[in-house]
């Protein structure tokens, strides 16, 4: 349990105590070793399933679109249950806490469970909300010692923003808000063992200042790892793909004046397909793996996947059994399930560290740098880089490759960035504890919600635009 309030004066308890958060997620490790019990030097391989949970906040609390009042979408389904797939929000709500029920079942039962959860701070800021505390309690059963082997939390952005397309100084924002949120919900200890990062919509920037300042956020909040799509990565010596997507990657990202930073990455393969996780994929294709040598050392391949935990009828209908099947058949076994951390604890006890995982770059580095070096004129080298190769684009990866985060909604994104300005002018004077920075910071954070320039124009759209106005509004008369 954490001595934080959740909500502070009717917002989230998301900032104010920075100070105890970057405590938190400063102790050192190991976070998982102690209790895992798996024999890392004799199995073949093992898997590992994330499941990503998240409802945007909506103004669609009333008729009015600029006086609504901003609200969980999945309270819009529950009082909408007629309307389109809206009747599924009673099975959403337990598919949010339903882990709570399934590891501890598994656990009693003398399984091995493991699940890595990624819910955005919109969600946990909108189940309360709506009082729906059940979630919260459910989960908070497994966040403590006794399951924290089992169920390892990732940690992610607020807002659920994307990172190619969120200001860089916002991004850092989003992540270190849904960290002191978490904390608040959670607990300062439960914090202490996030490790791992999931992007939102596991998009990876791949502009080389943007990508730069990603990795350096999240290592100065603590993070150890990120889990990336696999085709938004490349070998920075071919272009081509990962050499070796089922072991652990080191994602090095180097900036236009030719620094670099880097960090282990975890490789999601294959496209985003909820069948993958709700019928176990991982599991299946593990068991068809073997050991690896890595520099005269052995290491078992880790084949892991994330996808939508409440969206689609195999989710909703097949993931539990196939769930309950997976683990009980992959407990003890040579193919064990493995959260990231847990994994990567082992293989540093066998004396394996970041710089001996295979190298990678985000996607179209290698080109990039053939057109430029520091010093030189950045856009002009895009520009040659797209006649190079028409399929070249700055705009980063994401686990699908026909989604723009940016093209077409200018209508969002002007004022997202108008936001984005005035939130540093307006607040840098104010104690971030202050009742006027948490309600901007909140309205900044949702009006980056990537649901809103991820349907294409309309009403989603409008809902991002009216967001922004209000994050304007709120900085220019507020503050």
């Amino acid at each position: 349990m954490s001595d934080m309030p959740e909500m502070i004066d009717g917002w989230p308890n998301f900032c104010g105590e920075e100070k105890r958060v970057a405590e938190a997620v400063s102790r050192p490790g190991p976070y998982y070793l102690t209790n895992s019990r798996v024999d890392f030097q004799s199995i073949q391989s093992a898997l590992g399933i994330a499941l990503h949970m998240q409802q945007p906040l909506v103004p669609v609390g009333g008729n009015d679109l600029k006086t609504a009042e901003i609200i969980s979408n999945l309270k819009h389904m529950m009082d909408n249950q007629g309307i389109g797939d809206n009747h599924n929000a009673p099975v959403f709500h337990w598919c949010y806490k339903r882990i709570g029920e399934f590891v501890p079942e598994l656990v009693g039962q003398g399984k091995s469970p493991r699940v890595m959860l990624d819910y955005s701070g919109c969600l946990f800021h909108g189940l309360p909300k709506m009082g729906l505390w059940d979630v919260i309690d459910s989960l908070r059963g497994v966040t403590n010692d006794h399951y924290s082997v089992n169920v390892e939390w990732l940690g992610c952005t607020w807002g659920h923003a994307v990172a190619p397309s969120t200001p860089v100084q916002d991004y850092r924002l989003q992540v270190k808000a849904w960290q002191h949120h978490f904390a608040a919900l959670f607990g300062l200890d439960a914090l202490a063992r996030v490790r791992g990062f999931s992007p939102a919509e596991m998009a990876l920037p791949n502009h080389p200042d943007v990508a730069f300042e990603f990795v350096k956020t999240l290592k100065d909040c603590g993070f150890l790892w990120v889990m990336l799509q696999e085709h938004s990565i490349e070998d920075p010596e071919t272009g081509q793909g990962s050499k070796n997507p089922y072991l652990p990657n080191r994602l090095i990202c180097r900036n236009s004046q030719g620094e670099e930073t880097s960090i282990i990455a975890l490789v999601k393969t294959q496209g985003s397909d909820t069948k993958l996780v709700a019928q176990m994929q991982p599991f299946y294709e593990a068991k068809a793996k073997q050991r690896v040598d890595l520099g005269g050392k052995s290491l078992p391949p880790y084949v892991c996947q994330i996808g939508d935990g409440e969206n689609g009828g195999v989710m909703m209908n097949e993931f539990p059994g196939m769930f309950r099947q997976a683990m009980s058949e992959s407990s003890g076994s040579g193919v064990p399930a493995m959260n990231g951390t847990e994994y990567l604890e082992h293989a540093s006890r066998l004396g394996f560290r970041e710089e001996d995982y295979p190298a990678v770059s985000p996607k179209w580095t290698k080109l990039l740098f053939e057109h430029f070096k520091p010093g030189d004129d950045l856009t002009k080298a895009i520009e040659e880089c797209k006649k190079a190769d028409n399929r070249f684009n700055m705009e980063g990866g994401s686990w699908t490759n026909n989604i723009s985060w940016t093209q077409g909604y200018e209508n969002v994104l002007g004022p997202m960035e108008k936001a984005s300005a005035l939130f540093a002018e307006k607040t840098k004077n104010l104690p971030t504890s202050d009742i006027r920075y948490r309600k901007a910071l909140f309205h900044l954070l949702c009006s980056q919600t990537s649901c809103y320039r991820y349907w294409g124009q309309g009403v989603w759209t409008d809902y991002g635009a009216e967001i922004c106005r209000r994050a304007i509004d709120v900085l220019n008369y507020d503050i």
